[in-house]
């Protein structure tokens, strides 16, 4: 099943993009072999001010048809490391080619895109800047990948 990584706004370089590489390249080598892989990473920005509803149209075009959307928002679900790891295996085992996370701007997430989602979670009630979210993202999904190849990375 391929990842797709959909956000708004650049990752320049720096501390974040370092981290966010570090993890998708570890991701690669251990989620591969199990069927999860690559990720692409898709950036937009909306450079005329439209707000979430712009960046709502933007994110959709980076999203494959057909793919799990989960989006990262406050309001979502908090899930466990091994819950986030069963729900990848379950989209990959349903048959699912593409799965597509979904980080919102400043703003949030336009409502429309939010209604579509498959799943939503949280990394928390705090709000983290999109730049933080990114990384946490890379890293759950490299644990994931660990915790079904069975890898004493996730320790309980």
């Amino acid at each position: 099943m391929r990842l797709h990584l959909c956000a708004v706004g650049r990752l320049r370089a720096g501390p974040e993009r370092d981290l966010v590489d570090d993890y998708l390249q570890r991701l690669d080598r251990t989620g591969r072999p199990l069927g999860l892989g690559p990720v692409t990473e898709h950036e937009v920005e909306d450079k005329k001010g439209g707000g979430m509803v712009a960046e709502a149209v933007l994110l959709s075009r980076a999203i494959p048809e057909g793919a799990a959307l989960c989006v990262l928002d406050e309001r979502g679900k908090t899930l466990s490391s091994p819950e986030f790891a069963q729900t990848l295996a379950q989209w990959r085992d349903g048959g699912r080619q593409d799965a597509a996370f979904v980080i919102g701007g400043a703003d949030g997430i336009d409502p429309s895109l939010r209604a579509r989602a498959d799943l939503a979670i949280s990394f928390g009630r705090m709000v983290w800047p999109h730049m933080l979210v990114r990384v946490m993202l890379a890293e759950q999904l490299y644990r994931a990948a660990t915790i079904l190849a069975g890898l004493p990375y996730h320790r309980v």
